[in-house]
């Protein structure tokens, strides 16, 4: 029997983040948490920033749990969302601290750059889609602003690679990540100079690029001694942006060669990123019109995806409720939508007034009130009309993707946090009129130590790496039900302008 191996994975979600130690027998992973911690911007200055220094020191924290349990850790590796990132100057010295995606400074700054590059060329080079916050435009945002901080970077390095040069010293862009920042040709693998050279960007402090499964190298002698762990425990990048390890964990098999797989994975937490696994990128006409986007996924894959806003919505609506004294649980938000009366109202989830964090109650009430629909009224009410367009705007991306790439998708797979959300699990299948395959939960973080496992030579593809993951955790099944209720609403909800 082969050895154990010990991995620790570090899976910042955008609120929360947690280490989990996981022992890989070579058939099947066992996970452990070992550090829970909340996450979330903090407002310094009119400007919405990574709180990155305590961040890095829940890690820490992460670390010194993992070490006091004794025992031998084989490799640890950082996961993070995409999009934000942090410069590194002269000396190894951090230059500021990482802005938030949700801050305003992009605002209206998609009309500037298109004024230089032609949205077309844009999308031809990247595939990509056009989110405001995209890596790219937050510089033009500081190019604009003459920001003195891009004229002391050596290099830009994104959220997981900030924190891996935090622990190791080494600075280098992970592929995966490196994709969500619509500067780079996926075709190529390369950044590219001409979108740089368009925008006026400062291309020479993006960093080399590395495949997922790298070593990044050992820890720094000082974190090892600040945690009490072996100075030889190495750091892999795996996929490092989280949806990335979180697909790579999907217990499904892979599509035949040359075609598209008859699965569609969800990867459902704050965000709801909905797509296919594709052996390249797609990039057309059609993606183009619908706002698709080619990230990249681990084994050399591509992830064909749509970004919709997610549980973002339900989250926010949480924190606005308990800073006016009523303090409700997900579970009990949950409950009370259940029985909350079906289809009273139905938003586009996407629309641009979700984004920021606020008042997110005020502002449903707002999008009812514009577009012609009776508020829903109660708590219960309210996050059902979010779970229930949420699972109509799974319905109309599933659609594309078929027409896209002339496939039939017969089942989804939901992982990730929202995996938990029993009704919105539900509604999905119901809506999508395809069964729901649930779980698992953590997938990230398995994906993210499975492809610690491959960068060790402990397994060698996606495939074994998935068989590990269906031997390993269970998965809750949801079959459609009343579907043609929500053909009716669907039309009421490609009538909002929610699909375009």
């Amino acid at each position: 029997m082969a050895a154990t191996i010990n991995s620790l994975a570090l899976d910042l979600g955008a609120e929360s983040g947690r280490g989990l130690l996981g022992r890989f027998d070579g058939r099947r992973l066992a996970l452990e948490e070992i550090h829970r911690f909340p996450n979330g911007p903090v407002r310094m200055l009119d400007t919405l920033y990574w709180d990155l220094p305590r961040l890095f020191e829940e890690i820490k924290t992460a670390l010194r749990k993992t070490a006091a349990r004794g025992g031998s850790l084989d490799s640890m590796g950082v996961d993070t969302w995409g999009v934000d990132f942090g410069l590194v100057g002269r000396g190894d010295t951090l230059v500021g601290c990482p802005v938030h995606y949700r801050d305003p400074r992009t605002n209206g700054i998609l009309e500037s750059a298109f004024a230089r590059i032609s949205r077309e060329r844009i999308y031809e080079i990247t595939g990509l889609q056009f989110l405001p916050f995209n890596t790219a435009y937050q510089l033009l945002a500081m190019a604009h602003a003459r920001s003195p901080l891009l004229d002391a970077a050596e290099t830009l390095l994104m959220m997981p690679d900030l924190l891996g040069w935090l622990l190791t010293g080494r600075r280098a862009g992970e592929r995966t990540d490196a994709s969500t920042t619509q500067l780079l040709d996926p075709r190529s693998g390369r950044w590219s100079l001409e979108l740089c050279e368009a925008l006026g960007l400062p291309g020479h402090i993006l960093p080399d690029l590395i495949e997922p499964g790298s070593e990044l190298g050992s820890l720094r002698k000082s974190v090892a001694d600040e945690t009490g762990l072996e100075a030889h425990v190495k750091v892999i990048a795996p996929g490092t942006h989280d949806t990335a390890s979180a697909v790579a964990a999907v217990p499904a098999l892979p599509g035949k060669s040359g075609t598209a797989p008859d699965w569609c994975y969800l990867s459902s937490g704050t965000w709801s990123l909905l797509g296919v696994e594709t052996a390249r990128p797609v990039i057309t006409a059609e993606t183009l019109k619908y706002n698709f986007t080619n990230e990249g996924g681990v084994a050399g894959t591509t992830r064909l995806l749509k970004n919709i806003m997610g549980l973002w919505l339900v989250q926010e609506c949480r924190r606005t409720w308990a800073r006016a004294g009523r303090e409700l649980s997900y579970e009990e938000l949950t409950a009370r939508a259940e029985v909350a009366p079906p289809f009273t109202a139905l938003i586009d989830p996407d629309d641009p007034s979700f984004l920021a964090p606020g008042d997110m109650p005020a502002r449903l009430a707002a999008y009812y009130s514009r577009t012609g629909q009776r508020h829903p009224g109660d708590e219960g009410t309210l996050v059902r009309s979010c779970l229930e367009s949420l699972a109509l705007k799974y319905r109309w991306g599933i659609g594309r993707l078929e027409a896209i790439l002339g496939t039939s998708i017969k089942t989804i797979h939901v992982v990730g946090g929202g995996a938990r959300n029993t009704l919105l699990c539900q509604f999905t299948a119901d809506a999508c009129g395809r069964p729901v395959h649930a779980g698992p939960v953590e997938a990230t973080a398995i994906g993210n130590i499975l492809m610690q496992a491959i960068g060790r030579g402990r397994l060698g593809s996606i495939a074994e790496l998935r068989s590990v993951v269906a031997h390993s955790f269970p998965v809750t099944v949801y079959e459609p039900r009343d579907t043609r209720a929500w053909t009716d609403a669907a039309g009421r909800f490609e009538a909002l302008g929610a699909a375009p």
